[in-house]
């Protein structure tokens, strides 16, 4: 029985508390039904760190699945369904003041990397009620994309991400935990129907 794995972002620049680990303690304490095993940890908002981090996931647990749960400073009330992770272009320093070496993620990688989830198949079966949900083929470049596109590249594809809001007066951790928990599900189903 091979865990799922789910991971969010600690604090960054303004963001004392990080919506996304919110989001995942709060689908931890939720849980997926009893036949998944449900894994959590915090990434920093660190891209070498991040990277070390999401390589070990894979390699000592081999999920079924990952999902990265970041996010999203501009949205106002939207969760991202985000499509595919991408190599290049990271230009913008971490909280450590770090930069990835060529601004990129992995040399000798391709230039994007899809994830094997589709995501628009997952936006057009599910709804939350009080948040709208969108698709994107940009995950933005910072330590979402390059954690995105590190886990495409270690899990053949077996890797979601899904960007969240700040945390807000409508927009609270029981209510993303809760979103993120009707949203997972629906992946969790595509994925068996992928291996059936």
């Amino acid at each position: 029985n091979h865990p799922s794995f789910f991971s969010g972002f600690g604090p960054f620049r303004q963001y004392l508390i990080n919506s996304s680990w919110e989001a995942v303690k709060e689908l931890s304490k939720r849980g997926l039904g009893e036949n998944i095993n449900l894994q959590i940890m915090q990434l920093p908002v660190v891209y070498q760190k991040a990277k070390k981090q999401v390589c070990k996931i894979w390699t000592t647990l081999q999920p079924l699945l990952t999902v990265h749960v970041g996010l999203a400073s501009s949205a106002t009330a939207l969760i991202i369904l985000e499509q595919c992770g991408k190599n290049k272009g990271y230009l913008e320093r971490d909280a450590c003041g770090f930069r990835p070496e060529g601004a990129c993620c992995m040399l000798d990688g391709p230039e994007k990397i899809e994830s094997t989830i589709s995501m628009k198949t997952l936006w057009k079966n599910i709804s939350v009620e009080g948040i709208e949900i969108i698709l994107s083929r940009d995950a933005g470049r910072y330590i979402c994309d390059y954690t995105y596109y590190t886990s495409l590249y270690y899990g053949n594809g077996r890797a979601a991400f899904i960007h969240v809001p700040p945390l807000s007066e409508s927009v609270t951790a029981e209510f993303l935990g809760k979103a993120l928990q009707t949203i997972i599900l629906a992946m969790l189903e595509q994925c068996g129907e992928q291996r059936e």
